[in-house]
């Protein structure tokens, strides 16, 4: 597996990814899910985010885009005020009032579960391999390069698992679950997942 930090030249193949990836994941389907059935605003959506992470060199591809990782060192900031002012222009735009007032309310249940979490971490925005490469395990290798390079550093990790069917897999990389929410428009779950340095379990929540 060849493993590159995205440049900005890169960020476009990295949302699209990430927005074919996610086309059906049962959180964000649902979510940025339109009356009039269209999905061409999805890749937009998730370049907000791989910009805002980009800024501090933490989005990474293997394999030429096969498989991304979207990541925050400890304390860094999302979005960013721009990011989040274009964020808003972004969800007036494209999608319907009520589909914009239970985003950030879905918003706010992620900040919070993630606020219960030690400020001293690395956070697994997104983790996406692309439809054509599925099966290969292109996106373990991926994360298991990433997690080592946060060990090396020793900053332990959090993500939040949107999928359940991804859940053994985060599992298998040292994560364990430690929380759990539900999305807003449907009662999809969501789990909170942490890794202590080395995927040892969870000392660095309980102490």
């Amino acid at each position: 597996m060849e493993r590159i930090i995205a440049k900005q030249a890169d960020l476009e193949a990295v949302s699209r990814t990430i927005a074919r990836a996610f086309a059906t994941d049962p959180v964000w389907a649902v979510a940025l899910a339109r009356p009039d059935g269209q999905t061409d605003h999805h890749e937009s959506y998730w370049r907000l985010f791989v910009e805002g992470a980009a800024a501090h060199g933490t989005v990474f591809l293997a394999d030429g885009g096969a498989a991304v990782s979207v990541w925050l060192p400890p304390g860094a900031d999302e979005l960013g005020a721009a990011g989040r002012r274009e964020l808003e222009r972004y969800l007036d735009e494209a999608l319907d009032p009520a589909a914009v007032v239970a985003m950030h309310e879905l918003y706010d249940r992620f900040e919070a579960s993630r606020s219960s979490v030690p400020a001293e971490h690395a956070y697994l925005s997104l983790l996406a391999t692309h439809p054509d490469h599925r099966g290969r395990g292109i996106g373990q290798d991926l994360l298991a390069a990433d997690l080592l390079d946060w060990d090396l550093r020793r900053i332990p990790a959090y993500l939040e698992s949107t999928n359940p069917g991804n859940d053994h897999r985060y599992m298998r990389a040292g994560f364990v679950p430690i929380g759990a929410f539900t999305a807003i428009r449907d009662p999809a779950p969501i789990t909170a997942m942490w890794r202590d340095i080395g995927g040892s379990g969870t000392a660095g929540i309980r102490g």
